[in-house]
């Protein structure tokens, strides 16, 4: 599929197909300011736009790594992006640390991913956006909102004249949403999928795989909640067996179905979504937790 254009709006479509390490861009050229969104689609489109039609601001829907890979390309740009979402943009450390990676193999692994891979670069500044700001580029507006769980800062934008809403990493896909992160939410995750359902768009756009749709996704929206519940009904099966420690639910690959590698990638967010759902069936009073063994205590 190719790049679409919508008014002021260009999607721009990421490298297969947006799926990770890639991401689908959002270039808006603005009579007052041209911004790129999340720009990890592709270096030869990005270096390409930037050289042919410029960028003024580069704005960050979130920290994630296959958001960021090729903001090296605007270094001269002014950075935009939530307050919450900054911290893990300023180190290394800072970045693995807000992943809650803390295995010294896994934390080797991604330091240098982060490096080599995705073109790590700290900043020290940025200009933060807030939720329900209203931004005008001149010609289109731009509302800013907040949608946390999937990170804490996690942001969403809604170009009112053309009904154009960025859902970002709430990417509608099979797999369902992540909020593995060490701050991530699963409750937050769900309330903000409830309040983006309700925003009265006519053209819905994620930065992952299908990442346009110009009808109401309709079922996906409970198809992709939906997953979350699928999930812990998974976790609660195996528990009704025998009660089990973190690491034999994620031997059991019950997110990802079966062992892929590399581990540091794949078994760091197996234990980091169950470990978020067992905190989850902690607090609703279904799951104990005694010396690192979880029981099913509830129906």
């Amino acid at each position: 599929m190719v790049d679409r254009q919508f008014g002021l709006i260009r999607f721009l479509r990421g490298e297969n197909n947006g799926r990770y390490p890639f991401a689908h861009s959002l270039y808006i050229k603005g009579k007052n300011c041209r911004v790129i969104i999340d720009p990890a689609c592709s270096k030869e489109k990005l270096t390409k736009l930037r050289d042919n039609e410029g960028v003024d601001t580069v704005w960050l829907s979130h920290w994630h790594e296959d958001h960021f890979s090729f903001l090296y390309l605007f270094d001269k740009c002014p950075l935009w992006v939530s307050e919450k979402d900054f911290p893990p943009l300023t180190g290394l450390d800072q970045l693995l640390d807000a992943y809650g990676i803390a295995d010294k193999n896994h934390r080797a692994y991604w330091k240098a991913a982060f490096q080599k891979q995705f073109h790590f670069q700290p900043r020290n500044s940025a200009r933060f956006i807030n939720d329900g700001e209203i931004i005008d580029l001149g010609g289109i507006t731009v509302e800013a909102i907040a949608t946390p769980g999937h990170t804490p800062g996690h942001l969403s934008f809604f170009f009112r004249e053309e009904g154009v809403l960025l859902l970002a990493d709430y990417d509608l896909t099979s797999f369902g949403p992540w909020y593995g992160d060490a701050d991530s939410s699963i409750d937050e995750t769900i309330a903000s999928l409830r309040r983006l359902k309700k925003i009265p768009a006519r053209v819905w756009l994620t930065c992952h795989d299908k990442g346009l749709f110009e009808e109401n996704p309709g079922i996906i929206w409970e198809n992709y909640e939906n997953t979350i519940y699928k999930r812990e009904n998974k976790i609660l099966a195996f528990l009704e067996k025998k009660p089990a420690t973190l690491d034999e639910i994620t031997a059991a690959w019950l997110i990802y179905g079966r062992p892929r590698e590399p581990l540091a990638f794949f078994q760091f967010g197996e234990r980091a979504l169950l470990k978020k759902h067992l905190e989850r069936l902690q607090r609703q009073g279904i799951v104990a937790l005694d010396k690192e063994v979880y029981i099913k205590i509830k129906s």
